[in-house]
């Protein structure tokens, strides 16, 4: 280990194994040693740090109470399994979190036996958790599923579908609610764990028994308010009478911290003849860390840092976020047009909108881990007036997709889509890259698909946006700085459907969709020291394309390349349409499509990313020379 901690008995611990090996007396020092482990390690590598210090506690006592991996523990989201990583033979590599050919951020199925599914977005471990213990039931085999679902993820309806669904697994499924926000709990106390243990217990669950087949005895109505009577005390002494009431046997809340109250619960759960059960239990984000436990955000996602100080690792410096380009353009729209507002998915700070809400919070919107309610939402504002622009990251975007077609488009209605993180995203890896949203949003009629080249155009078609009300229109822009160009004092509303030709040539085209003309302007570079002339043009939509534009430079040019940060069906499909249907290349025209890759790419830094995906200046030069039969020296080759 690299580490200089002190950590006797997690040194003993390489799996869940080994870790039920130890005697119950001693897992809180395992726990205390997890989380001075996991601390040291995520500040060497940054990540999600403040949900992994909440969950310590319940990490251990799960794998310590069931038979994982047959019993399948499903994390969802992921972001808090750090500890659980560490504990199931992953230790050796948990300091390249994140890092390339490291350990993914989350979950992952090809990285262990322990991860059973894979997890980045909220809400599935419920759905997934009651697909293998109902598999499990049909087959005969052992083992139960255990869900960790936290309150944030709580509020996406999919959670409750499941749980809707779950009864059908009886007590091989088991839900372990982590609230870590007291959104839900009652206070938690010595009485409410008492009670806990005491509702889980194999003698109370027996006299329940009992006590239910004496009242099957009784008439209908006597029997029904048996039942009632018996879910509703338990609901008023702890809550959970929700749970009760989508078939859920609820125990808690419990205070995850305490092991003596968590293990004896589990244990019980796990040797309950009914179910599902339902565990609440109440956690801090943050624990044991003080500079994450004093933060606003209880260091959710970190940077490197001082672990002595907690110090965060600041970045270089530079021009500023596109996300926060965009939350200042918001809000100066806002200033000028009452009928501006905006909606997040629980993201106000990572979309920027944090800063929106502190100024006109009446007109700000965070409506929680619901980007289908977040669409359909902002399509009604939009069809009673109001300019709504709905903040969503790319990749969360897609869960909404049909609410995007249905209730959006087919209505027309002007809602306007701020893409953020669209392209690759680095650390976060295929989960969180904005791969898609040109293909699927510029294949719907209706709809006009932006996309900025840099901070400047960013403030431009926020604006732009702000005065469309036509239909349905959205821009992308992507994580991280923009870079350095001067941003405008006055925005302008941009002519929608077209682009701007930004360097003039003769032989090469090179039509650029988002921030890939900074290479493309590169490589125009390289390829005029080639002796070959090269036009750039900055398309600027998607859709509607620039037909006219395209046209031209299409009958002037030998050689025509389109380069977008997006997947295969994006702008390269749609210029090969149009001409196709008009018959531009009919009389030998030379046309290329640069893109992403047809594969998931893995985490790594967004620059060696887009290396990977060819869609550097080298490889806009590479392509160019390809199509015209050139080798690198620029002398044409002989053709057989």
């Amino acid at each position: 280990m690299t580490s200089l901690l002190q950590t006797p008995l997690l040194d003993s611990v390489a799996t869940p194994e080994d870790l039920r090996q130890l005697d119950r007396k001693n897992l809180r020092q395992l726990a205390d040693e997890l989380r001075s482990e996991m601390i040291d390690a995520v500040g060497s590598t940054g990540g999600h740090l403040g949900s992994g210090l909440g969950v310590v506690e319940l990490t251990v006592a799960v794998h310590y109470v069931f038979n994982t991996p047959t019993d399948r523990l499903i994390w969802d989201v992921g972001h808090q399994a750090y500890p659980h990583k560490i504990l199931t033979g992953r230790r050796d590599r948990i300091r390249t979190l994140r890092q390339a050919g490291g350990l993914s951020g989350f979950t992952r199925r090809s990285e262990s036996e322990y991860d059973p599914f894979g997890a980045a977005h909220s809400s599935t471990s419920i759905s997934a958790g009651l697909g293998f213990a109902i598999a499990n039931k049909l087959a005969g085999e052992p083992g139960k599923a255990i869900a960790v679902i936290g309150d944030g993820a709580m509020s996406a309806g999919m959670a409750y579908e499941a749980m809707n669904n779950a009864e059908a697994a009886g007590n091989r499924l088991v839900v372990i609610l982590n609230d870590n926000d007291m959104s839900i709990a009652p206070p938690v106390g010595g009485l409410s764990g008492y009670l806990a243990r005491l509702v889980s217990s194999a003698e109370f669950l027996g006299l329940r028994e009992l006590a239910r087949r004496f009242a099957r005895k009784l008439p209908e109505p006597l029997h029904r308010a048996a039942k009632k009577t018996d879910e509703y005390a338990r609901g008023m002494a702890m809550g959970g009478t929700l749970f009760e009431e989508l078939g859920f046997y609820y125990v808690g809340p419990i205070d995850g911290h305490d092991l003596d109250q968590l293990v004896p619960v589990l244990e019980n759960v796990r040797d309950a003849a009914e179910g599902p059960c339902l565990i609440h239990v109440v956690t801090q984000k943050g624990k044991g860390y003080a500079p994450a436990e004093n933060s606003a955000d209880k260091y959710h996602g970190v940077q490197k840092f001082d672990v002595v100080t907690g110090e965060q690792t600041k970045s270089a410096g530079g021009p500023p976020s596109y996300t926060s380009v965009f939350a200042k353009a918001l809000i100066e729209e806002a200033a000028r047009d009452s009928r501006v507002c905006a909606i997040t998915a629980a993201m106000p700070s990572g979309t920027g909108l944090d800063k929106f809400e502190s100024l006109y919070p009446e007109r700000s919107f965070d409506v929680g881990i619901a980007e289908q309610h977040a669409v359909t939402f902002a399509a009604g504002l939009a069809a009673q007036g109001m300019r709504p622009f709905c903040a969503i990251y790319s990749t969360f975007l897609q869960r909404a997709y049909d609410q995007v077609v249905h209730d959006v488009a087919i209505q027309n209605l002007p809602v306007r889509f701020a893409i953020d993180r669209a392209g690759l995203v680095g650390a976060d890896g295929a989960t969180h890259a904005g791969s898609f949203d040109v293909t699927y949003l510029a294949t719907l009629p209706n709809f006009v698909v932006m996309a900025a080249a840099d901070e400047a155009e960013l403030v431009h078609m926020v604006h732009t946006a702000a005065l469309y009300d036509k239909g349905p229109i959205a821009f992308r822009y992507p994580r991280g700085n923009g870079v350095g160009v001067p941003l405008p004092e006055i925005p302008e509303a941009l002519p929608i459907g077209k682009g701007r030709v930004v360097r003039h040539g003769s032989k090469v085209a090179l039509l650029s969709l988002g921030t890939r003309l900074a290479e493309a302007l590169k490589a125009a570079d390289q390829l005029d020291a080639k002796g070959l002339s090269t036009t750039v043009a900055d398309l600027r939509f998607a859709k509607p394309l620039d037909s006219e534009l395209i046209r031209k430079l299409m009958a002037t040019h030998e050689v025509v390349v389109t380069i977008e940060e997006g997947a295969i069906g994006g702008l390269g499909a749609h210029v090969l349409t149009l001409a196709s249907d008009e018959g531009l290349t009919d009389a030998g025209l030379k046309i290329r499509t640069m893109r992403l890759p047809d594969v998931f790419q893995e985490h790594e830094a967004p620059d060696k990313q887009y290396d990977e995906a060819r869609l550097n200046a080298p490889h806009i030069v590479e392509t160019v020379l390809s199509a015209l039969r050139h080798n690198s020296s620029g002398v044409e080759e002989a053709r057989a």
